[in-house]
Formats: C-alpha cells, structure tokens, sequence
C-alpha cells in the first residue's frame, strides 16, 4: 500500500490543504494538456471543499468535471451531487456546460449508468474494456467505510473492468450510480478529505485494518490506488496518533 495521508488540526485546515492540493495537481497536467479532468464526490465533504475551489484564482475552463456517484433524484433535487456542485463550485466558477459530464440520475438507473458509461467514453475516446484516467478522484468516506456509492457487501466491489454501473441499497431503499472500482484505479490521483470524530473509526478501519474491502470498501481504493492521499482533520485522525504517527504529517505549506 502506498499512500500518504495527512493531519492538519481542525476542519477548516484540512479543507485549506486539500484544495491546494487539487489546484496544484491541475496546475501540473494543465502545464502540459490542454486540459485536466476532476470527478467530484458528494456528501457533507464538498461543503467546505467547493467554496474554496470556486474562490480561486483559477482558469476553471480548461478543467472537465465528472462525478464518482450520484443518487437516482433530478439534477434539482436536493439530495443530487450534481446540485450541490453546482451551487458550490461549478455556478460560482463559472463552469461552461460543455465541461459538465454528470450523470442523469433522473433517468432509470441502468439507463443513467449506460449513458454515462458511453459519454465516459467519448470523452476520453476509449475502446471497449478500457478505463478512463481522471486526473483526479475526489472521494468522501462514510462511517461504514464505504466510498462513492460502493457500500459494503456489494458485490460490484470486486469489478475492475466496468466504469460505472447501478447499485441498489437496500438499508436506504433506493438506487445510485457509482464509478466502480476499475474506473477509481484508473486515476492519476486520488485525494480522500474526511473530517470529524464520527468518521475516526472508519478511518481507523481502511488504514489500519486487515484487509477486507467487502468489509471496508474504502480499502481497494487506498491500498491499490497508484496515488492516494489522504486529508484528514485531528478528530477523524485520533485513533491512528499510536499505530502510525510515523506516517501522519503536516501538510507542507
């Protein structure tokens, strides 16, 4: 497992230093592309981290926008990612609608997956059983240790040649649309920002645990991921200060 994570000491420190990070990645592909690609969580993460990016003195035109899941509800619904995005980060910055891939999660949910498996696709002109390379995967973790909408049990955690499919959860009693494994590893760069004590036990899980991604889906992403880091604030890092401070530190300024 190669990964980095770092403490920074509340909320608001972790968030200054993921965002310089996002920028500085986007700055490095943009100083040889003509253009960079961000896939954006959602979850309570994004309200702190989208303000931030939207502030920025950046040249967000050049930068294509994905998501890693979204829920089945209409782009202005509530609970939809894209809506929060979009009210964040992709009105305040200005974002062109030629640079916003999301994903219909108004649609049937296989239909939804489908067509943003195929616009995946075109975007990045690949053939069949190929995987996308975003620049940069922005993921959240939930306190059972899922990531994207990759809960645990489910089977399509073990998929590494599909790009995105709908899942059914059955706790929640509805349908998403995930990124799958593959897709995520396929990354240049992926960047986990998770905050608060609720969240300490499921980071203790995926960084200190045996490995068991049915258990902690979170874990194939960091332990296989080509290169992982993580953002985390000193209540969502209390419970690895003993096992690995050796590997926790300051965010370089």
């Amino acid at each position: 497992m190669s990964v980095q994570w770092f403490e920074l000491p509340d909320a608001e420190a972790a968030a200054e230093a993921a965002v310089h990070f996002v920028l500085g990645r986007l700055e490095d592909v943009l100083s040889g592309s003509d253009y960079a690609t961000l896939a954006l969580a959602g979850g309570p993460g994004p309200q702190s981290l989208f303000p931030r990016l939207a502030a920025a003195r950046f040249r967000w035109d050049r930068v294509h926008f994905f998501w890693t899941d979204e829920r089945a509800v209409a782009p202005d619904h509530p609970d939809s990612n894209y809506r929060q995005a979009e009210e964040l980060l992709l009105a305040p910055a200005r974002i062109g609608k030629t640079h916003i891939h999301r994903i219909h999660g108004e649609l049937r949910p296989d239909l939804a997956a489908q067509r943003y498996i195929e616009e995946i696709r075109e975007f990045f002109g690949l053939e069949e059983g190929v995987q996308p390379h975003f620049d940069i995967v922005h993921l959240g973790l939930g306190r059972d240790a899922h990531t994207a909408s990759l809960f645990p049990g489910e089977p399509l955690i073990e998929d590494r040649s599909g790009i995105a499919a709908a899942v059914y959860l059955e706790k929640r009693n509805s349908w998403r649309v995930t990124l799958l494994p593959g897709a995520l590893l396929a990354a240049r760069h992926t960047m986990f920002f998770t905050t608060g004590e609720e969240k300490a036990a499921a980071v203790h899980a995926v960084l200190a645990e045996e490995y068991d991604p049915q258990r902690w889906p979170a874990q194939v992403i960091t332990h296989h991921g080509r290169h992982v880091v993580w953002f985390l604030d000193r209540a969502a890092a209390q419970r690895e200060q003993s096992a690995t401070s050796a590997r926790i530190e300051p965010f370089p300024q």
